[in-house]
């Protein structure tokens, strides 16, 4: 085989690699691990500034403000990477420019987080499929 055809073969193998990172699947950690046995018997929201999607997340749980585990929302769009490293990524893809995030806190421990990239600002369905995820998961 050719230096040129081994640098080809190399360089798309690279090239899918990077684009298979870039995938569409929410990431989903269980900080607690006991979380998978047992589920929570209730949820705290409070929200910050009373966005759409704060307001539809209310509607979608009966919200116990008693409850020791908070649900945190956050979620951003337009985000801009100016790293020269992903310049050819965000040419040829639908590169990533916002996220939605859900996370389960006790206090300020950490114990169960959803995140997933998005190239469109988060959407109601975003945020329904992101919150079915975490009830099917720990609810």
């Amino acid at each position: 085989m050719h230096l040129k055809s081994i640098v080809q073969i190399v360089s798309s193998l690279l090239f899918a690699a990077l684009l298979s990172g870039c995938g569409r699947e929410a990431e989903v950690n269980f900080y607690d691990k006991s979380l998978k046995e047992q589920s929570l018997e209730c949820l705290q929201f409070n929200p910050k500034n009373n966005s759409n999607l704060e307001q539809n997340l209310e509607k979608l749980y009966h919200f116990n403000n008693r409850c020791k585990y908070n649900l945190e929302l956050s979620y951003k769009s337009d985000i801009v990477c100016t790293s020269p490293y992903n310049a050819a990524l965000k040419n040829t893809t639908n590169f990533p420019n916002a996220y939605i995030k859900l996370e389960v806190r006790n206090g300020m421990r950490l114990l169960y987080s959803y995140y997933k990239d998005l190239s469109h600002k988060p959407t109601v369905d975003d945020l329904k499929e992101a919150f079915e995820r975490l009830k099917d998961d720990i609810l």
